[in-house]
């Protein structure tokens, strides 16, 4: 993996009305089994629930690196299952009702070639590889609305409302890209369109890129938070190509 992996965070403008920040992102990264875990988090009305989620995954930290120690078509298997199973268990729906608020969160687990994702709400996972953007794809989750954990919970449901996903990555470089939508409804820019996003990367470092659409969000004076994960992978199998007529 290209060693460039960074959590850009801006907390919004107060002198555009903002006056808490309620994001919130944990990661982890492991070189020598080659896979990283990433989790992104938009919190409402207060920042319990984030926390919450990030308080619970910490804490389970052991069992999710014995999953990813698994051949990754196990391991993606079981961790899907294994987030499924915390938001539907009863201790942890127990605690949703003793906070204020509600997260939409999205959990990306990038293991040797493959991408993997589950989404409850509207957090935002963009994959950039010029094969790909030729053909105008970048986002990989489905944006959903009215989706959320803690005190309003689509988890309190008889059916719990989610989705998941698993992508080959392509050959060559992949560039791994997670935000929370402060980003992409910055009045002023047009962040909506993947492709204006991954514009701020030409040319400069991940660090580098980040940063500049943090700045210009600032400048631009978005009210809401914005948190990113950014990370490129040089993938050096083939990947899979339609049959030669």
């Amino acid at each position: 993996m290209d060693n460039n992996l960074v959590i850009g965070h801006f907390g919004g403008n107060s002198s555009a009305g903002q006056y808490k920040n309620e994001d919130g992102c944990m990661v982890w990264v492991n070189q020598e089994k080659d896979w990283e875990f990433a989790i992104i988090l938009d919190a409402h009305k207060t920042a319990q629930s984030a926390e919450l989620v990030l308080e619970t995954f910490g804490k389970e930290k052991g069992t999710v690196y014995e999953i990813l120690q698994k051949q990754t078509q196990n391991a993606f298997d079981c961790i899907q299952a294994f987030i499924l199973n915390i938001f539907k268990s009863e201790e942890f729906q127990e605690s949703c009702s003793k906070i204020q608020g509600e997260t939409a969160c999205l959990f990306v687990i990038r293991k040797e070639n493959y991408l993997c994702w589950f989404s409850v709400g509207d957090c935002i996972l963009h994959l950039h590889h010029h094969e790909l953007s030729t053909l105008g794809e970048y986002q990989q989750n489905h944006r959903s609305f009215y989706e959320w954990i803690g005190e309003e919970s689509t988890f309190n449901k008889s059916i719990p409302c989610y989705s998941s996903g698993i992508k080959e990555l392509r050959t060559g470089e992949n560039h791994i890209f997670l935000t929370t939508d402060g980003l992409v409804e910055c009045p002023g820019t047009i962040y909506k369109y993947p492709e204006k996003i991954f514009e701020a990367f030409k040319g400069v470092s991940n660090q580098k890129g980040v940063t500049k659409l943090l700045e210009d969000i600032q400048d631009k004076h978005v009210r809401d938070s914005t948190t990113i994960i950014s990370w490129k992978v040089i993938n050096n199998k083939n990947s899979t190509m339609p049959s030669v007529t």
